[in-house]
C-alpha cells in the first residue's frame, strides 16, 4: 500500500503538471478553434440557465477557495484566522458552494443524457468530464462529514495543504504528508489530479478564455439600430 501511495502522491502530481502544461500549450498552438465550451443552447434551453449558472457559481467559488486555502502557508493565514476557524469556514462555505454546484451539475448532466439531440451531438469527453466532476463534487461533500468528526483538530487540513505546497517546492517525500489520511481525502486528491491530467483534451480549456480584458475596457460597445 505504501508503494501505491508513493506512486500516486509523490510522482503522479508531476506527471499531471507536465501533461497539463504541455498539453494546453500544444492544443492552443495547433487547434485554437477547439478552444471553446461548445454550447448546446440552440438545441435545448430549459435547465441550461439555472444549471449553468449554479454550476459555474459553485465551481468558481470552490476553485478560488481551494487555491487560497491550500496554497496559503499557515504562518501567513494564522495572523488573520486560526487553523480551527479556517477549517470551519472552509467546511461551511465549501459545503454551500458545493451544494449549489452539485444541483447545477445534476441539471446539466440530466439535460445532456436525457435529450437525444444533445446526447448524440456531444463528444464522449463532454459526458466523461461531467461524470468526473460529479464524482469529485460528491467526494468533496463527503469529506466535509469526515472533517466534522474532528472539527477541533485541523491536522488533516494542514497535512493536505502541506502536500499541495510540497509539490511546488519539490518536497522529497510528498506521500508522507498524507499517508495516514482518510481514503476519501486521498480519492478526492487523486480524482482532482486526474481531471487536471485530461484537462487539455476536453472542453475544460475554455476556462482560460475568461474575457478578463472585457472588464478592463476603456469604453462601451456602441450598438446602432437598423431602423
Amino acid at each position: 500500500m505504501s508503494f501505491v501511495n508513493n506512486i500516486i502522491f509523490s510522482y503522479y502530481p508531476y506527471i499531471v503538471l507536465l501533461f497539463f502544461l504541455l498539453g494546453s500549450i500544444y492544443r492552443y498552438e495547433n487547434n485554437q478553434y477547439s478552444w471553446k465550451s461548445s454550447s448546446s443552447q440552440i438545441l435545448r434551453k430549459d435547465l441550461l440557465f439555472w444549471g449553468s449558472n449554479l454550476f459555474h457559481f459553485g465551481i468558481i467559488f470552490l476553485m478560488l477557495g481551494h487555491f487560497a486555502g491550500l496554497m496559503t502557508p499557515k504562518f501567513i493565514y494564522s495572523k488573520i484566522i486560526s487553523a480551527d476557524s479556517k477549517q470551519i469556514l472552509a467546511m461551511v462555505s465549501g459545503g454551500i458552494a458545493g451544494v449549489f454546484c452539485l444541483i447545477g451539475l445534476t441539471m446539466l448532466l440530466y439535460r445532456r443524457l436525457s435529450d437525444f439531440r444533445i446526447r448524440v451531438t456531444s463528444d464522449k469527453t463532454d459526458i466523461l468530464v461531467l461524470i468526473l466532476l460529479y464524482a469529485q463534487l460528491l467526494l468533496g461533500l463527503f469529506s466535509i462529514f469526515i472533517s466534522y468528526q474532528h472539527v477541533d483538530d485541523p491536522s488533516s487540513m494542514i497535512a493536505l495543504a502541506n502536500w499541495v505546497q510540497g509539490i511546488f517546492i519539490l518536497s522529497p517525500d510528498l506521500a508522507s504528508y498524507i499517508i495516514s489520511e482518510h481514503w476519501i481525502f486521498k480519492a478526492h486528491l487523486f480524482l482532482g489530479m486526474t481531471i487536471f491530467l485530461i484537462f487539455p483534451f476536453t472542453r475544460l480549456v475554455h476556462v482560460f478564455s475568461f474575457p478578463y480584458l472585457y472588464l478592463l475596457r476603456e469604453g462601451y460597445q456602441i450598438v446602432r439600430s437598423l431602423r
